[in-house]
């Protein structure tokens, strides 16, 4: 595994692209392109061969092709846990007023398809995209942050020669809101800034590496942020271009977004004028019509989401397949032995292969550390407090001041 130190459970980043664990490498055919559509909604579009068949990384970005702005925007609106999931061969808008037909979108093959191994380290298929990503990534939200045991940047500099340099990891996760926390020593944005940094100074060639970076979330999603907030992480990244664009959290009100303290849906929440005011949250017709803006500008080459659920995930899948438009690739989610609740709230069943293949992106997946056995013997400083005050209150204030990390 790949980690920034024992300390820090959450720069560990599992890939989990959700599949079947009962198919066959046969079980799955695209359907053939042949002079027709789907014939339900619920079909797969063709497959259609990589963007470049020469490139050995396989993540070459696609070349970016003439659109109609007026049509598109006249619209308006394996892994750590490989057994659990499986090896699968093979705001607001007048959207529905300008629907372009279904079937633009062509699938590159299925989520979670092992097309190649780079150093031991598995590549798999983003989605139905052509991006291929390493089974374990890099997570960045706390880099060179403000926390007092931080990763400083010659710190992750060696994060990142291990792992990509000579691990065979390609895959960064990082957000414009990261490092957090941050206002001090540190801002937003400089997580971003450091893996350019890197790139940069490692003269690290561009398609050797794949970075998913995100947009804040909530009423910040709009048409005119998704296009100006991207524009700042490609210049913070120092590149021309995004392979994984996400939304931090969703554009309208989800408990998931809470990051699953409930997922009690509220109604009486989603009435709440932060959502309601000023038209509403943005739609999801218009949410697909931006990233698909980006996309043919050549910014980025896929998106997704995070701490969304299955109903998120559906809505998007399946306006951008009406809309004609590239639909989400990947839904990242907190995800660990302990923490399950993604096979059993429909995100495992949405992203299936079968259904809206799209890849599964876990974080956390150390549980906060408590999965790397540092408490077994000693528990965290509160909880060591609150056993036996008299008999470990000078270790548990000693853990207290000087944490072990998250």
């Amino acid at each position: 595994s790949v980690s920034s130190s024992s300390s820090s459970g959450r720069t560990i980043l599992s890939l989990l692209l959700l599949s079947s664990t009962t198919t066959s490498t046969s079980a799955f055919q695209h359907q053939s392109s042949t002079n027709r559509l789907p014939s339900s909604a619920s079909q797969h579009f063709s497959k259609v061969p990589p963007t470049n068949p020469q490139n050995n990384n396989n993540n070459n970005r696609r070349t970016p092709t003439a659109i109609d702005r007026r049509v598109v925007l006249g619209a308006g609106g394996g892994g750590i846990l490989g057994g659990l999931f499986g090896d699968f061969g093979g705001g607001g808008g007048n959207a529905a007023d300008a629907i372009t037909p279904p079937g633009s979108y062509k699938s590159a093959g299925a989520t979670n398809e092992v097309v190649k191994v780079v150093n031991g380290m598995k590549r798999r298929r983003l989605g139905g995209s052509d991006i291929l990503v390493s089974e374990l990534g890099l997570g960045t939200q706390r880099w060179v942050s403000d926390d007092f045991n931080a990763p400083s940047q010659e710190d992750v500099y060696t994060f990142m020669d291990e792992a990509i340099l000579k691990g065979g990891v390609n895959l960064i996760d990082t957000a414009e809101q990261y490092p957090i926390p941050s206002g001090q020593k540190s801002k937003e944005g400089d997580s971003e800034i450091v893996i350019g940094k890197w790139m940069g100074d490692r003269k690290v060639p561009r398609e050797n590496v794949v970075i998913a970076t995100k947009i804040t979330g909530g009423r910040n999603v709009t048409p005119k942020n998704i296009r100006k907030d991207c524009d700042g992480s490609l210049k913070r990244l120092g590149t021309s271009y995004i392979d994984l664009y996400q939304l931090h959290w969703p554009q309208r009100y989800s408990p998931q977004s809470n990051w699953g303290q409930s997922l009690r849906y509220d109604i009486n929440a989603d009435r709440n004028p932060y959502w309601r005011g000023q038209g509403g949250p943005t739609s999801f017709e218009d949410l697909c019509l931006s990233m698909e803006e980006l996309v043919q500008a050549g910014k980025i080459r896929s998106w997704g989401l995070c701490n969304d659920n299955a109903y998120g995930l559906t809505a998007c899948t399946r306006t951008a397949k009406a809309l004609g438009t590239t639909p989400p690739s990947c839904i990242q989610g907190d995800f660990s032995m302990i923490d399950r609740k993604s096979e059993e709230n429909g995100v495992a069943e949405a992203a299936s292969p079968f259904n809206e293949n799209v890849g599964f992106m876990a974080y956390n997946t150390l549980a906060g550390g408590m999965l790397t056995g540092k408490y077994i013997d000693v528990p965290a400083g509160i909880d060591d407090y609150v056993q036996d005050r008299e008999k470990n209150e000078k270790r548990a204030k000693g853990n207290m001041e000087n944490p072990r990390g998250r």
